[in-house]
């Protein structure tokens, strides 16, 4: 069974879009302390109850103490990016107990090797899950991941809306539910956590390109077939990575696939739009202030699609697009007459 209890609170690492979003939605259940590196957003949720322009729950207090969140909370959060989270877990790990619960919110993926662990524990040729680096850097065991369509400023609204909690572990299940489950709010469960966070990266991807399509102006007909055949994709990727079909044709999946690929309130969406627009790699990435994982997740993928010499034409395209300049039009004109015409190859 859990300890998580309503005297204690629930913690959050990251005050970022989703770390804030999901702040929210504890809030309605327990009392949240979430930690930041800021001094200024520190600052606005404590004393003015905001934070990027929305109001908060008074129930939400923050810290810039890692330690303080790991003493106060059984139950936390971590939501960064995945460039940085394993420099998190290290320092977090400091704190961390076998006690302790953690169920991330992060779609992506590492390639840094493990700082403290021995054995064979470097898996996919050196690519590791965020649910692997908690396991690797630090005591706990109870470990889970958020997946599924959560666009932050939806949630923010108060829009319906649903997750994915998925864990080996009934119990952090339980406890995930409890704390973010509301009227407005379902929470889903599934024992598959290697699928949910590898649908969770890999559909940032194809979001990239689904925003490109959009930049240019093109109508649903190319959008529905680039987006559907960049799930089979996915799937076959995720059965080399060491995963089955059924969560990428769940919410974790195709859900979040149709959520992140279509809107622009979606992060991957709007980057695709931007390059599409004429912008460069390096001017988004300057002007715009929270990360689009697919960008990260795209090159990882293509460097370990080449090491297994496996081929996915759309990633590869969207590889040379977005990191070699090449034109848009070429990588429609590549697709569309690409040698493979069979629709269904993964049941």
């Amino acid at each position: 069974m859990s300890n998580i209890t309503s005297q204690k609170p629930v913690g959050v690492i990251g005050a970022g879009s989703f770390g804030i979003a999901v702040a929210g939605l504890i809030a309605a259940n327990y009392p949240v302390l979430i930690c930041t590196r800021r001094e200024p957003v520190l600052a606005s949720i404590n004393k003015h109850h905001t934070h990027l322009g929305q109001q908060l729950s008074e129930d939400i207090r923050a810290t810039t103490s890692m330690q303080e969140v790991a003493e106060q909370c059984d139950l936390i959060f971590p939501i960064v990016s995945s460039e940085n989270f394993r420099e998190m877990m290290q320092e977090f790990s400091t704190f961390l107990h076998p006690h302790h619960i953690l169920i991330h919110g992060t779609k992506g993926f590492d390639t840094n090797k493990p700082k403290y662990s021995s054995g064979d524990s470097v898996k996919r040729e050196g690519i590791h899950t965020m649910s692997e680096i908690i396991l690797q850097e630090s005591s706990v065991v109870r470990v889970g991941c958020l997946s599924g369509p959560n666009l932050a400023a939806e949630i923010f609204e108060g829009q319906p809306a649903a997750t994915v909690i998925a864990s080996r572990y009934n119990e952090v299940i339980k406890a995930g539910r409890m704390a973010l489950r509301s009227s407005r709010f379902q929470v889903y469960s599934t024992p598959d956590i290697t699928g949910a966070e590898l649908a969770g990266a890999l559909k940032n991807i194809i979001a990239l390109g689904a925003g490109m399509l959009g930049g240019k102006g093109l109508g649903q007909n190319i959008w529905a077939l680039f987006v559907t055949r960049g799930l089979v994709e996915m799937i076959h990727i995720g059965k080399a990575m060491g995963t089955d079909t059924t969560a990428f044709l769940g919410i974790a999946g195709i859900g979040d696939l149709i959520a992140t690929a279509s809107s622009k309130k979606s992060r991957n969406y709007i980057f695709g739009m931007r390059l599409a627009g004429g912008e460069s790699l390096e001017e988004i990435k300057t002007n715009t202030t929270e990360i689009a994982e697919g960008v990260r997740t795209l090159k990882i993928v293509k460097e370990a699609l080449e090491r297994y010499s496996y081929r996915a034409p759309i990633i590869e395209t969207l590889y040379k697009v977005v990191f070699e300049g090449a034109s848009f039009e070429e990588a429609i004109g590549y697709l569309m007459n690409y040698k493979y015409t069979v629709d269904v190859d993964f049941l």
